[in-house]
């Protein structure tokens, strides 16, 4: 297996320990749409405890990627996303995060 592969993997692994259903054709996209920042262990980690963080994620990948119009829908499906990976678990893969965000706001459409 490749790199992507192998990050494919370990996000579905991360899935699975928190009991999270698995589109493994949406989950491989979303990780694909992350880029070289998925092979990067700072970058591919969702730092949740920090604001500007949470900021970065709405602005840049709910709004701007997904042209999802800003409000308390886009703070409340952060939030959901952090309670489903688990508040106290400090490794957030990002491919997970987002693709908990893709599902819930049902954006699924604009990956596959």
């Amino acid at each position: 297996m490749g790199k992507f592969d192998d990050a494919v993997e370990s996000a579905k692994a991360q899935c699975k320990a928190q009991k999270i259903p698995v589109n493994e054709e949406l989950l491989r996209a979303v990780c694909k749409s992350l880029g070289p920042s998925l092979y990067k262990r700072d970058a591919n980690t969702v730092a949740a405890t920090q604001k500007h963080e949470l900021e970065t994620i709405k602005k840049n990948f709910l709004i701007k990627k997904l042209g999802l119009e800003d409000g308390p829908k886009l703070d409340k499906a952060i939030q959901k996303a952090i309670d489903k990976i688990g508040r106290s678990n400090r490794n957030k893969q990002r491919g997970v995060f987002y693709y908990i965000l893709v599902r819930d706001l049902k954006q699924e459409s604009k990956f596959i």
